[in-house]
Order: structure tokens, then C-alpha cells, then sequence
């Protein structure tokens, strides 16, 4: 059996195929963190984001580190590499607040943009590279996911407590801590 093939592959009809990569690649983490979601529920499934992200804070803690050429952050290059690390990936947060106490971002803009509504477990990634810069470099963090997109708010506030708390009535959050060397 022979096939008929076209011309060129560049003359297929593409009027209905909104294929590329960063659309792929945001519609691949939405389901998969869907599919998680569905399947082992949503605790698990953020359980599951938040190793990927640490992982990923590692990472972008060692390069930021780098390009300060210092082997542990100040308060003001934490905050510089937070708003930087999400601007470079289409995020639109900013820091509204910074005291001894906490640092407060707002947010406009979802990296993964409206296929992050209704996969709460995603803003793990959030969470998990924050808690991870934050505590490696000022020993303690314990990131409050005040407001997010994907929970349908119409931006994100992001409250990184700097301290721990002795009140148990306090903790609202995940807490993160400096890796020993």
C-alpha cells in the first residue's frame, strides 16, 4: 500500500493547532498535576510538587549565590533573587513588604497562567523554591500562601515568615530550615 504524502510539511493546515512548546510543556504539568490531585488527592500531590521544587530551589539558590559571589545571601538579595527567579518565568511578583519578621509578595502574574486554576497542588513549586532560597540563606522560613491564583483569587500573597513560632495557634504554612553542611 502506498501512502500520498504532502509537498512539504510546512503546508499542513495549522489553523486549529495552537501547538508549541511552552504551551505543551504548561498543559503536561496542569494534567499531570491534575491526575495527582484526582488520584492520590491533593496533600499527596503537593507532597510530590514540593520535592520537584525543592530540588529546583536548590538549583536556583546555587546560581543566584553565584552570581552574588557569595556564599549566603542578604534579606535585600533574597528578595532580589524571589521577584528575578519569577520574572524570568513570566511571573509578576513583587515585594510589598519586607520587616525582621517576614517578607510580603503580591503577585499578577502565574508562570503557568490560567492553567493553574484549580491545581492548588502547583503552587507547591512556589512555595518549595522560596521556603528552600529563603532558609538556606537567612536559616528559617515558613511560606503562607495567603492568596493564589489557583485557588481563584485574583493575584497571589505570599507572607515568608522569618522566624519560628513557639505558638502552635501561629503556624499556618510549611516551614523550611538551612541544610546542614
Amino acid at each position: 500500500m502506498k501512502y500520498q504524502t504532502m509537498a512539504s510539511v510546512k503546508d499542513a493546515p495549522t489553523d486549529t493547532v495552537t501547538l508549541d512548546k511552552q504551551s505543551f510543556l504548561t498543559e503536561m504539568i496542569r494534567d499531570l498535576s491534575g491526575t495527582l490531585q484526582d488520584v492520590i488527592g491533593i496533600e499527596e500531590a503537593s507532597g510530590m510538587i514540593s520535592i520537584v521544587g525543592a530540588t529546583i530551589g536548590k538549583d536556583l539558590n546555587a546560581q543566584y549565590r553565584q552570581q552574588f559571589a557569595t556564599d549566603q545571601m542578604t534579606v535585600d538579595q533574597v528578595c532580589h533573587t524571589l521577584v528575578d527567579l519569577k520574572r524570568r518565568i513570566d511571573g509578576g511578583f513583587k515585594v510589598t513588604e519586607v520587616t525582621r519578621e517576614a517578607i510580603i509578595l503580591e503577585n499578577t502574574a502565574c508562570p503557568f497562567g490560567k492553567a493553574v486554576i484549580g491545581r492548588k497542588s502547583m503552587c507547591m513549586m512556589t512555595s518549595n523554591v522560596f521556603g528552600k532560597i529563603t532558609a538556606e540563606n537567612l536559616g528559617y522560613a515558613r511560606v503562607e500562601l495567603k492568596e493564589t491564583i489557583a485557588q481563584g483569587d485574583k493575584g497571589c500573597r505570599v507572607v515568608i515568615k522569618l522566624n519560628p513560632s513557639d505558638s502552635i495557634d501561629e503556624i499556618d504554612g510549611r516551614e523550611y530550615f538551612r541544610e546542614d553542611d
